[in-house]
């Protein structure tokens, strides 16, 4: 299967999708970047500026995630970007609910993707991607791992299937507390250099 093809029609079922439209605004934001991609970011949901052009990651978090992507050594063009919830939150914070349906459509790119590695950019990512199956029908998150970002990130917090699960801050955190975030989060990307090219 092609896989630009694949994620092609992902993206036209979030379009389509009226359970993510719900409490919701703006363009469906399905994720950019290289089909073939070996590492994922994957965020939490789109902003205003995501939400009127369609595209992740392109506001101000969106403008530090891609210069640390850079500063690491990689070029956009070499990595997919996309989140969990495709739609932003008319309260701006996605529910549980929405994260339980949006790893639907989520976990179906990143089979399609296939990567080696997916950095999850905080709370909600990692709980986008690391819940157990069976509660996502329900919205139901008590399977869901939960996870301490403050205590777990800068490590592969998990690996199966051959993927390693790698935790750190999200972009916003080091725009509002830049003393406190934004290094770590320069410290945890040099540590993402360090396992990609070893």
């Amino acid at each position: 299967m092609d896989k630009q093809r694949g994620l092609n029609t992902i993206a036209k079922e979030i379009e389509h999708c009226t359970i993510c439209k719900e409490g919701k605004t703006g363009l469906a934001v399905p994720g950019e970047g290289n089909p073939d991609a070996d590492i994922v970011f994957i965020g939490e949901a789109p902003g205003k500026t995501e939400a009127k052009t369609g595209r992740p990651f392109v506001g101000r978090s969106g403008q530090l995630l891609r210069s640390l992507i850079r500063e690491i050594g990689l070029e956009e063009k070499d990595v997919y970007i996309t989140s969990p919830v495709k739609y932003l939150p008319l309260k701006v914070t996605p529910t549980p609910k929405d994260i339980a349906h949006g790893r639907t459509h989520l976990m179906k790119q990143l089979e399609v993707i296939q990567p080696k590695v997916v950095i999850l950019l905080g709370r909600v990512a990692a709980e986008g991607v690391l819940q157990n199956p069976t509660s996502v029908a329900s919205g139901d998150l008590r399977g869901v791992r939960k996870v301490a970002v403050t205590k777990e990130r800068g490590n592969v917090i998990e690996e199966r299937d051959g993927v390693k699960y790698f935790l750190t801050y999200h972009p916003a955190a080091a725009l509002r507390f830049p003393v406190k975030f934004k290094r770590i989060l320069e410290e945890d990307f040099e540590k993402v250099k360090k396992f990609i090219y070893n």
